[in-house]
């Protein structure tokens, strides 16, 4: 049996439903599971002390693109919005591969990791014509660094030929798309308490797919239980997009396609009306908030406040790293602290119930509340740590509960731990060259914008 103890952490920050925030306590895991939070002091494989520790349940990163890692920062595309963004972009991304995927897996989600993220779930719907396995690559990054993840079988079957955005070779066929879901579930939907492996389908946006493709998807998820994700009411050209071609908002098209209730999770929903944010509150149907996309981007504002009030289930999420150029979610909980302050001042949601979203928020969209997302007996062992004492946190920690959205943390943090592995320890990756990961992912970098 794997244990592991800390003791005598200053302040932790438990997230459940009670909002329980223990003092100088130590705690037990055994086989990746907590089983004791209090004074007591089983033996362990592993101890770690604790002391000065605040200590947060793991983050749960609800919409990302991993291999976008390799695109961000392009001079090309700093200034541009999301339409003629991703026209750019998809002739770099046509030349993707399983190298590509594999070392942009592995660097993302790294960079997760050492901020206190422990469970990612990534939307991947590039998946060019001889470009190899590429969830395989995906798994073996996770499994390499020890992650959480949630993959996704994402798919696009309209062209520029059919007035998508993508060029032909990275769209396939409704019939192909299904056969490789449901052969994707098999491998990689592990239903298992704790799992460390789930995968959700996925087609990218009601502008890039067909209506055929969202239903026949919805359908496949709820005959094998698996969730459904995609893009939406991210963009005002998205709204007039489907106002042109179906005549309907997006929210209303996506419900005559069976794309709503507590299994379906949206990212973005920047553009939802009144009547919309009740619908979505009534049906439990989610979003994942991506502020800092949103605001690189040129989208808007969500509504989170209104949500938060109404009962949408809201988590967060860093996007892809081309749209944010980052993929750190402790900055997610800071930047959206400041910007709903900025929009909605005193009806703006609190640091705490910004890490709450972060947290619980994210294992809800997932379907994973029983598991993960707070720190509570029974429940994985997904959690992170960092030093009150820091210089970064000088005068700081008086509300350990809101530090990273009032104060914000801008350097790696002390420890990570997924599953009752530490994958994090003083801030760096634990049995990872990071040094050697960074020189390959950088030639993959350059391999790749040279096909263009």
């Amino acid at each position: 049996m794997a244990t592991l103890r800390i003791d005598n952490i200053k302040a932790l920050v438990s997230c459940d439903r009670q909002d329980t925030v223990y003092e100088n306590v130590n705690l037990f895991c055994r086989d990746g599971l907590i089983v004791s939070i209090g004074p007591d002091k089983p033996e362990a494989e592993r101890i770690i002390d604790g002391t000065g520790m605040l200590c947060y349940p793991g983050l749960v990163n609800t919409h990302h693109h991993l291999y976008q890692m390799f695109t961000r920062n392009l001079p090309q595309v700093q200034n541009l919005e999301l339409f003629d963004w991703l026209v750019t972009l998809y002739e770099i991304w046509k030349g993707i591969d399983q190298e590509t995927i594999a070392l942009s897996s592995m660097a993302g989600m790294a960079e997760l990791m050492k901020n206190g993220c422990t469970t990612v779930f990534d939307h991947h719907y590039v998946f060019p014509a001889n470009a190899g396995d590429l969830l395989a690559a995906q798994s073996h990054a996770g499994k390499t660094l020890g992650m959480r993840m949630h993959y996704s079988r994402g798919s696009m079957d309209r062209s520029k030929k059919d007035g998508g955005l993508p060029p032909d070779t990275v769209v396939q066929s409704v019939d192909a798309i299904l056969r490789d879901s449901v052969d994707l579930i098999h491998k990689y939907h592990d239903t298992s308490f704790g799992a460390m492996e789930r995968l959700a389908l996925a087609p990218c946006s009601p502008f890039s797919v067909s209506a055929d493709l969202l239903r026949e998807s919805a359908k496949l998820g709820r005959e094998y239980g698996v969730r459904l994700h995609t893009h939406l009411c991210e963009t005002l050209d998205e709204e007039r997009y489907t106002m042109d071609t179906v005549g309907m908002r997006p929210l209303a098209y996506m419900e005559t396609l069976g794309w709503t209730g507590s299994d379906v999770w949206y990212a973005h929903g920047i553009h939802f009306n009144d009547a919309e944010l009740q619908f979505l509150a009534d049906t439990q149907t989610g979003v994942c908030h991506c502020p800092v996309s949103n605001m690189k981007l040129s989208s808007g504002i969500a509504r989170v406040p209104e949500m938060l009030k109404l009962g949408v289930p809201v988590g967060l999420g860093v996007d892809g790293s081309a749209s944010n150029d980052g993929s750190n979610l402790l900055e997610e909980i800071r930047v959206a602290y400041l910007l709903h302050r900025l929009n909605s001042s005193a009806q703006a949601p609190s640091g705490y119930e910004i890490l709450k979203m972060a947290t619980m928020g994210g294992a809800k969209l997932l379907g994973r509340a029983q598991e993960i997302g707070s720190i509570e007996v029974g429940k994985c062992a997904d959690l992170f740590m960092v030093d009150s004492r820091r210089l970064e946190l000088v005068g700081a920690c008086y509300d350990p509960k809101s530090v990273f959205g009032t104060v914000g943390f801008k350097a790696a943090v002390d420890y990570t731990v997924i599953h009752g592995k530490v994958t994090v320890e003083k801030g760096e990756l634990v049995g990872i060259d990071e040094e050697k990961l960074a020189y390959e992912a950088n030639l993959a970098v350059e391999t790749l914008l040279h096909k263009v």
